[in-house]
């Protein structure tokens, strides 16, 4: 699918004056941030998890009240379309997605009811995202009279509608609280009255890339498959089939490795002039990967995520970006997986986890 890239963010607030303060609040201690601008489908209905089982890489079938997973749709190739997050909740499935992937999906998902007795629908603007994130984000959350749910995917209905959903995004302990979306503001100040710093998007997005968790149409491009961005075990379950390009999953998987993989990069030189997702990685003149996220961390500075070729050295020396854009860059080797036997694991790496029903 096709979404906007970097421009993706911009109906809600990228920061709330201080982005690097916002940053350290949430790796620290907590804050909340407006990710209101997602994409929101309910699925009720009787078969909603036997149904979805059928669609999504996720193992979904037996996916308890009360808890949630990752999940994505794939086409026949096995390319990534749609990337969606799992809220099992009462007598309905919430599926979140990124801004503008509501339509797509939905209309997907609609074609394939056929006699199931489903009935998926647009519920964006019935609920709103407000994500608290950072390691006091259960005290946040008990201060608040919210009920904290299990971690890591323990979700709990809210009283008047809408749930708390706890999250590994963007890396640190954090929680998604989705709530009416006409009492999103409330809530807001329920939240910040409890100790969560207000933060905007920019502090969300740098954690998450330093945890190398990708994001659909900023760190994927038309041809990725899961291998190539870590979403095998997170958003896939190997050991289910019957999905739409499950025999590229398979084969992938247990034939050999992906050609591509996600790698974070570090920029040499100034902050005044990034490269930009979708822009091209280069070595020695010749293309090897393209740009995704590019953010300011308040540790780590300015880097991104990248998908590279898998033959890339890590010690090399490359360029991210063109025309005043080209930046020379390099690969944190804490970020290549160990697949091939030539590097241990790294924080990173560690940080992916194994499967997850």
């Amino acid at each position: 699918m096709t979404l906007p890239e970097h421009h993706m963010d911009d109906a809600v607030p990228v920061h709330l004056g201080d982005p690097l303060a916002e940053q350290r609040a949430m790796a620290r201690s907590a804050a909340v941030v407006d990710r209101g601008h997602r994409g929101v489908i309910a699925v009720p209905g009787e078969d909603r998890l036997s149904w979805l089982h059928l669609l999504l890489t996720q193992h979904v079938s037996e996916l308890a009240a009360d808890t949630g997973t990752e999940a994505l749709v794939l086409d026949l190739n096995g390319r990534v379309l749609h990337h969606m997050v799992v809220a099992h909740t009462d007598d309905t499935v919430y599926l979140d997605t990124e801004p503008g992937g509501v339509p797509e999906l939905l209309d997907y998902l609609t074609k394939m009811v056929f006699w199931s007795k489903v009935e998926p629908r647009d519920a964006t603007a019935e609920l709103a995202v407000l994500s608290v994130v950072g390691p006091d984000t259960p005290a946040v959350l008990a201060a608040a009279e919210v009920a904290v749910p299990a971690a890591p995917h323990g979700t709990v209905a809210l009283p008047g509608g809408g749930f708390v959903r706890r999250t590994e995004w963007p890396g640190v302990d954090a929680a998604d609280v989705v709530v009416p979306r006409d009492e999103k503001d409330a809530w807001w100040a329920r939240l910040t009255a409890a100790g969560a710093r207000p933060a905007g998007t920019m502090a969300f997005e740098a954690l998450r890339v330093e945890a190398l968790h990708p994001r659909l149409g900023l760190d994927t491009d038309d041809r990725t498959i899961p291998h190539e961005v870590g979403w095998i075990g997170s958003a896939v379950h190997l050991a289910k089939g019957c999905y739409r390009g499950q025999e590229t999953v398979a084969r992938v998987a247990n034939l050999g490795r992906p050609p591509r993989q996600l790698v974070l990069l570090h920029f040499d030189g100034g902050d005044e002039h990034l490269p930009v997702p979708g822009d091209p990685v280069v070595r020695d003149g010749r293309p090897v990967g393209r740009v995704g996220s590019v953010v300011q961390h308040h540790e780590l500075g300015a880097v991104a995520l990248a998908l590279v070729k898998r033959s890339v050295p890590i010690d090399t020396d490359l360029v991210a970006g063109v025309d005043e854009r080209a930046t020379p860059a390099r690969i944190d080797p804490d970020s290549v997986s160990a697949d091939d036997g030539t590097l241990p694991p790294g924080r990173a790496a560690q940080m992916r986890g194994g499967l997850r029903g």
